[in-house]
């Protein structure tokens, strides 16, 4: 058997809760490749919400979801994950399938813009309000530059600190390689 890598390993974790006309989130747009897939997920009835502080995040998103025929169902915001809770529609509250964050920053754009912890941890809480039981967050985290480092750290300590009642929380990490390689935490609400 081989084990699934970082990111194919977020999708089987998504696959395993999204179904059609669900609600979604996507913390961290970047590229628009998550986006993407959470609009297929839930299809043309669902709804998927889409953040990014970047603009180019955003353009970025909208032109892969506009090429996909997949831009019906998402509504994108330049605004930081931790506003979440001011966008989501308010019949959409306890029935959030799934969210995900690719946390750090935008591949091939400015590595000085970066997801900050209290700005991620606020997103998380809001986040776990919003879900339905059953429902999944997926944290992306990536240690390997000095921000993210100290991101990681706290993001790892906040989800250790989940009442173990109310949220089972996965750790899923390759420890045997070098450069301090990504991680996925994964929350799942009861």
């Amino acid at each position: 058997m081989t084990l699934q890598r970082i990111l194919p390993f977020t999708r089987t974790l998504l696959e395993a809760v999204l179904t059609e006309g669900d609600i979604a989130i996507d913390g961290t747009c970047g590229n628009g490749h998550d986006t993407l897939f959470l609009a297929e997920s839930v299809g043309k009835s669902g709804k998927v919400y889409g953040f990014d502080i970047q603009q180019e995040a955003i353009k970025s998103t909208e032109k892969r979801l506009v090429d996909a025929e997949q831009s019906s169902q998402v509504s994108l915001f330049h605004e930081s994950h931790a506003s979440i809770n001011h966008q989501i529609d308010s019949h959409h509250v306890g029935n959030v399938s799934a969210a995900i964050f690719n946390l750090g920053y935008l591949p091939g754009g400015d590595k000085s813009i970066v997801t900050r912890p209290e700005e991620t941890i606020q997103a998380v809480s809001d986040i776990l309000k919003l879900l339905r039981s059953g429902g999944l967050l997926i944290l992306v985290v990536y240690p390997g530059h000095p921000e993210g480092k100290m991101e990681s750290e706290k993001v790892t300590k906040f989800t250790t600190g989940l009442n173990q009642s109310d949220y089972q929380v996965l750790k899923y990490q390759f420890i045997n390689q070098i450069n301090d390689p990504p991680y996925i935490l994964a929350i799942s609400k009861k």
